[in-house]
């Protein structure tokens, strides 16, 4: 038995050191996550000089990293709910690694293809086996928070992306190695490396965290449990995971992230290829360059962070970060090289801050049964936008000579998706312990053994 006072102390204090200690480890993975996948948008004029790429064929390339995504997305996080997110997470990051590092190697249009996909396949299940690692750490009160504090990690690694990219690109022929090859050799090894670290600091279950005292392991616990039996009531105890998985508000979901998704890759990997339309730009410049609307971005979730948490529904906020990034995009399409960059400054801010806005929705409406195969599924049809992107700019740029017309779609993928916003139900966050009442006098925060 604890006490009121004591169980809210508890819950405070663990979620903290998950903050403290958890989180940091989560966007350090996040970083090298990021930097691996947003390489090939420095290397690639580089690629096509040294190894033939050309934009259509680095756009397919690109993109089919998204393909092997969607396959192996569900069967990883199948594996991921097996394994337990300490072992699962690790293999995925070593994985991806030393195929990012074979990256360095490729040698024709086809090596690149089949290393592309072999990347995504290795990659698969991160980023829902995060979200859905919050969904078992974190009260839901907290979730949004830390969902946003771990996207913006994305937006910061892009921004360290373009400088780090610049001096790798830099090293051409140090060692007798390209410095396409130095930039995918580093930033692959850096990832086995990290990966490895991770297994010997991550926890997969709130019991075995020896960083909580039993208290904050009770507290948390307890909380966690109470937010699931609360969807277990409102179903009436007779859920069925695969039903529920045919729920029209997933396929919506699918297709709000898609457009988010859209947005964030045709920036990832053409961004770099805009801002070289600006005279006068060497690759380290371009890298910097490219840098600035991944830091605006950074600044625009730290406030969308601070206003979701005060927020009873998210879901204006989600229309308007979706229209920031219409506009932005829109602007940026008909604006000059130097005036485009400033635009797509606006828009990032808009996708970038609208990918934790539309993930709170997700962990808190949705079934615990039903919560990793569906954030899988969301995730992975979502980011065929991913594979959409790439290859779409790839076509339109190698027919037209611009990327004009793909920035016109994004403007208006953007746009359709907030209307889409509107037809999102949200279901109200489980009261926390703190809200309960004094006069209760104690209350039982003892962990439940159901699984």
């Amino acid at each position: 038995m604890q006490s009121v006072d004591t169980a809210v102390t508890d819950l405070a204090s663990a979620t903290k050191k998950f903050f403290r200690r958890v989180l940091p480890i989560m966007l350090v993975m996040l970083v090298c996550n990021q930097l691996n996948r947003s390489n090939i948008g420095y290397a690639q004029d580089h690629l096509q000089a040294d190894v033939g790429i050309g934009a259509a064929a680095y756009g397919f390339g690109a993109g089919l990293f998204f393909i092997a995504y969607a396959i192996f997305e569900l069967p990883s996080n199948v594996m991921m709910e097996k394994y337990g997110a300490k072992i699962w997470l690790t293999r995925i990051m070593v994985s991806w690694g030393i195929v990012s590092f074979l990256m360095a190697f490729v040698q024709n249009e086809m090596m690149f293809y089949v290393l592309r996909f072999l990347l995504g396949a290795a990659e698969a299940g991160f980023f829902p086996a995060v979200i859905f690692y919050f969904a078992r750490w974190v009260p839901a009160g907290q979730r949004g928070k830390a969902t946003a504090v771990f996207i913006a990690g994305s937006s910061v690694a892009a921004a360290l992306s373009g400088p780090i990219a610049g001096l790798l690109l830099s090293l051409h022929d140090v060692l007798g190695l390209r410095g396409w090859q130095w930039l995918f050799g580093f930033e692959g090894a850096l990832s086995v490396a990290v990966g490895i670290t991770v297994f010997f600091f991550l926890d997969a279950k709130i019991q075995d965290a020896k960083w909580l005292t039993a208290g904050e392991k009770a507290a948390l616990t307890a909380t966690i449990d109470q937010e699931d039996a609360q969807h277990t009531k409102a179903d009436g105890g007779k859920a069925n995971r695969w039903k529920m998985l045919l729920n029209p508000q997933i396929l919506l979901l699918c297709g709000i992230y898609f457009s988010v998704q859209l947005s964030i890759y045709a920036n990832t990997f053409w961004l770099p290829t805009i801002v070289k339309q600006i005279p006068g730009t060497t690759d380290l410049s371009v890298g910097f360059l490219s840098s600035i609307p991944w830091v605006c971005a950074v600044f625009a979730m730290y406030f969308a962070a601070k206003w979701q948490d005060k927020a009873k529904s998210k879901r204006p906020l989600l229309v308007a970060a979706l229209l920031v990034a219409a506009v932005g995009t829109l602007a940026a399409a008909v604006a000059t090289p130097v005036l485009a960059l400033a635009f797509l400054a606006v828009a990032a801010m808009g996708f970038k801050s609208a990918s934790p806005l539309f993930w709170t929705i997700p962990q808190s409406a949705l079934h615990p049964l039903v919560l990793a195969p569906a954030i899988a599924i969301i995730n992975s049809l979502g980011n065929l936008g991913g594979f959409v992107a790439p290859f779409g700019f790839g076509i339109i740029k190698e027919q037209t000579g611009s990327v004009v017309p793909g920035l016109f779609a994004l403007a208006a993928a953007s746009t359709v998706a907030a209307i889409l916003v509107y037809f999102l139900k949200e279901r109200k966050p489980a009261p926390d312990v703190a809200e309960q009442s004094p006069a209760a006098g104690t209350t039982r925060l003892e962990p439940s053994t159901a699984k």
